[in-house]
């Protein structure tokens, strides 16, 4: 059996954000159910270099389908300026889950772009408000595109306020999406005054105030992945309809990681996980919520659910380069 390379450009053309979103949502219902294998995230410190490997595998058995694989993704922050490199690589090992064959090697970076865009859809979709219009979007990186075409596929999107300090990185997300939508730049106060907030910034010291927040936003901070990173303020927190993806990540590494580790935070002033509310075992928003916050730290299953999507469109639309890895044939 051969073993199917697939690029970046492979990766986006066969994960339409139509079937990742529900993908994403049946990973986060067998995460719940407790049909999957996922070990801790570990993570190989570089401080030489300035940067860290994270290491992710995990099994989910969704019902129709199951799969298995690993992430080995990094985050580099002197890439850019020092290699002309992105922060963030990837590389994705699929396998079957009954040979443990390798079915595919593929860019873990587009992967991770497109299931955390697709997690925060899913949040949305049960946390926002019904007829949330506007979609504010603080930082303008290669997170920011996904979290649009992602949150478009759960709520009429009309108006969007991206904000970054970066003027080149906002006019060049305006240019993408001016045909689609009306966007411009903007404040981190008037991105927060949207129907939904994504945050998507590396952030150690909170940009987002609570009097930025809209009475009923919805945010998802999707920025936190290491301890130490915060991208709201606590007062945001406090005050919200706090949500999870997993209790030991979000604790150690998530939006939540540095009040908690204060006492700021503790488990009274957590919600539930977005498993026990797309399970119906816990209620998304009702009438009387106000602000709503879901944590992502991004978890395994949801790479490889977006990997099994990817893989079935790959082999049937004939994409990528087959070679025998294994050396059977």
């Amino acid at each position: 059996m051969e073993t199917l390379l697939l690029n970046g450009t492979d990766v986006r053309e066969n994960a339409s954000m139509s079937e990742l979103v529900p993908a994403i949502e049946d990973a986060f219902v067998a995460f719940e159910h407790g049909d999957v294998e996922m070990p801790a995230k570990s993570y190989v410190d570089l401080p030489q270099y300035n940067g860290d490997f994270r290491s992710m595998p995990a099994y989910l058995d969704a019902g129709e389908w199951d799969a298995a694989g690993v992430k080995w993704v990094n985050v580099h922050p002197d890439n850019p300026e020092k290699f002309d490199l992105p922060t963030v690589l990837g590389t994705m090992i699929y396998s079957d889950p009954e040979t443990a064959v390798p079915l595919s090697i593929m860019d873990g970076r587009e992967l991770t772009m497109l299931r955390t865009g697709a997690a925060a859809a899913v949040a949305t979709d049960h946390l926002a408000v019904p007829d949330a219009s506007s979609l504010g979007i603080v930082g303008a990186g290669v997170q920011s595109y996904t979290q649009l075409r992602a949150i478009s596929q759960v709520r009429d999107i009309e108006t969007v306020v991206i904000s970054d300090l970066d003027e080149e990185r906002v006019a060049e997300f305006v240019a993408t999406f001016e045909d689609e939508y009306d966007v411009r730049g903007g404040t981190i106060a008037e991105a927060a005054a949207c129907d939904v907030l994504s945050t998507v910034t590396p952030v150690e010291s909170p940009i987002v105030a609570r009097e930025d927040v809209g009475d009923h936003t919805h945010v998802n901070a999707m920025g936190a992945d290491a301890a130490g990173k915060h991208e709201l303020a606590d007062e945001v927190l406090l005050d919200a309809k706090l949500v999870i993806d997993d209790y030991e990540q979000t604790t150690h590494s998530g939006e939540i990681n540095v009040p908690w580790s204060e006492g700021v935070l503790d488990d009274d002033d957590i919600y539930g996980s977005v498993g026990e509310i797309v399970t119906g075992k816990k209620l998304g928003r009702i009438e009387e919520d106000g602000i709503s916050v879901f944590d992502s730290t991004g978890l395994a299953i949801q790479d490889v659910a977006a990997a099994h999507v990817v893989y079935e469109h790959a082999t049937e639309h004939g994409n990528g380069y087959g070679f025998d890895l294994l050396g059977l044939q």
